[in-house]
């Protein structure tokens, strides 16, 4: 059989617009999911958080940009037909690179920078998301096959892996780790697991069937046909039983599908991965043959649901952040929503570690906390007439080991997404302070709430720089209240008795 050549640019062109592609619009397959599960969903508080996720997945297709401000890590799965030739004096993974540069700094959409270049010591940030992750294999054909993902790390960092004895339960050690990762990682998603080979494998093909079409509404209807399908139904049962629903607030529906892939191991080992997918579902499967750049007809957006927004929003409380004082929160009630406006301060990862390095040198800060909110975000890079991109909630347990710093200086409260630890919840009822949630994954709904963006603090940090918000009616929740009530404990608790009552 003749070589096939496929030229480099065809490479990069590919990857960069299927990067802008994925990053405005989820698959089909999962908005039908999630829509199967709003319809289903009973918990009240669940059922507004995937109202939430669908409208802004709707407001993403149609103003082109990002669903979620943590536009992810770029990851390849490439596989080369052996009669296929890359014609570049690049290799694979630098045309990737160039690729996701491309896409990240597109300026009609540009999508947030998050890598940076020294894990250990420095972590610059290198501004233009690279490099990417790019898995290759060689396999016979005459073709590039690519799955492209943009997988953000609420998610990512709930990855877990396991070896277990090869009599242990699998299903056990699954249902049991899932119930342990909270809400950080966005739910309701996907969750994969890879059973088998050694401890890179197991990671691997997890990895990639996390990325497999979803089909568990199908394979419900059907019945299994065999025994990996009896575990996935076995699993997607017993993980939704646990009831912590969606965005960890209580509910029927925490995953919308489970995938389990195996592959051969040693017979004194059983390696089990497991990788959860949030509700930013960002991955598409091209395939390049020779014959020029793949171009990804936008979607019909008549894929998308026509749900409403919780028609109680109106009633919610109103908030004027800039005269707050703890007497009025005192009066807040764990699981309602707020309304807040006013100016809110940002301040994620990086900003808080240089407050807390500032301190211990006796340096003075360049931003007051007293009486003041702080919104755990890295905004997306505004564009036109936006005040601000995409700028939905970072995973606030981070936070946790400088909250106690941050209430000393004089914090009201923090906004950020998923639950918090025993010992951070402990310091909020000391500092009668509180914990507000927004919803993850409804980043551009959440933006709109933003009037006017101002970095005050740390420019050199970029997207992780201290900024001064000034925001209208940004809806949120009380998710622990000044007397240390956690809604991401009562509600996934009182969603398992219920499912435990009517099983």
């Amino acid at each position: 059989m003749n070589s096939v050549k496929i030229h480099g640019d065809d490479i990069v062109e590919s990857v960069r617009s299927a990067l802008q592609f994925i990053s405005c619009y989820h698959p089909k397959d999962f908005l039908d999911h999630i829509h199967a599960a709003y319809e289903r969903e009973q918990s009240p508080a669940a059922k507004r958080a995937i109202a939430q996720i669908l409208v802004n997945s709707r407001m993403a297709a149609l103003g082109k940009r990002p669903m979620c401000q943590d536009t992810g890590m770029v990851t390849v799965f490439a596989s080369l037909g052996q009669d296929a030739r890359i014609e570049s004096d690049k290799p694979l993974d630098q045309l990737i690179n160039q690729a996701v540069r491309l896409a990240y700094l597109d300026a009609d959409n540009p999508l947030r920078a998050s890598m940076v270049s020294d894990p250990l010591f420095e972590r610059l940030n290198t501004r233009d998301n690279t490099p990417a992750v790019t898995h290759v294999e060689l396999v016979s054909g005459a073709d590039l096959k690519l799955t492209i993902a943009a997988k953000g790390f609420g998610s990512e960092n709930k990855t877990r892996f396991t070896i277990l004895n090869p009599g242990d339960c699998v299903a056990d050690w699954v249902v049991d780790t899932v119930a342990g990762l909270g809400a950080g990682w966005c739910p309701p998603g996907v969750v994969a697991i890879g059973v088998g080979g050694s401890a890179e494998k197991a990671m691997l093909i997890a990895k990639r069937a996390v990325l497999d079409p979803l089909d568990m509404g199908e394979l419900i209807r059907r019945g299994p046909a065999n025994k990996i399908e009896e575990l996935r139904l076995e699993l997607y049962d017993r993980i939704n039983s646990l009831g912590i629903g969606a965005q960890g607030l209580g509910g029927v529906t925490t995953v919308l599908d489970v995938k389990v892939a195996t592959y051969p191991t040693h017979a004194a080992s059983q390696p089990v991965a497991l990788i959860p997918q949030c509700v930013a579902n960002r991955h598409v499967h091209i395939t390049l043959e020779g014959s020029g750049p793949i171009e990804l007809p936008p979607p019909d957006l008549q894929d998308w649901p026509q749900v409403a927004l919780d028609q109680t929003a109106h009633a919610a409380r109103q908030v004027n952040i800039n005269t707050l004082t703890r007497e009025e929160m005192a009066n807040w009630i764990p699981g309602e929503t707020l309304l807040l406006s006013g100016k809110l301060l940002t301040g994620r990862d990086a900003a808080h570690k240089r407050i807390a390095d500032m301190q211990k040198r006796g340096e003075s800060l360049p931003v007051s906390f007293k009486n003041r909110l702080i919104y755990y975000v890295g905004p997306v890079e505004a564009v036109r007439d936006e005040a601000i991109g995409p700028a939905g909630p970072t995973t606030s347990f981070r936070m946790d080991k400088y909250t106690d710093m941050m209430l000393d200086l004089g914090l009201l409260g923090m906004v950020g997404k998923a639950e918090r630890g025993d010992k951070t919840i402990a310091s909020i009822a000391k500092h009668r302070a509180a914990y507000l949630a927004a919803v993850g994954g409804a980043a551009i709904l959440v933006s709109r709430a933003i009037k006017k963006s101002t970095v005050i603090a740390f420019p050199d940090l970029g997207m992780e720089a201290i900024h001064e918000f000034e925001i209208e009616d940004m809806p949120v929740l009380v998710a622990v209240s000044p007397d240390g009530k956690s809604v991401h404990s009562s509600g996934p608790r009182a969603w398992s008795c219920k499912h435990k009552c009517v099983s």
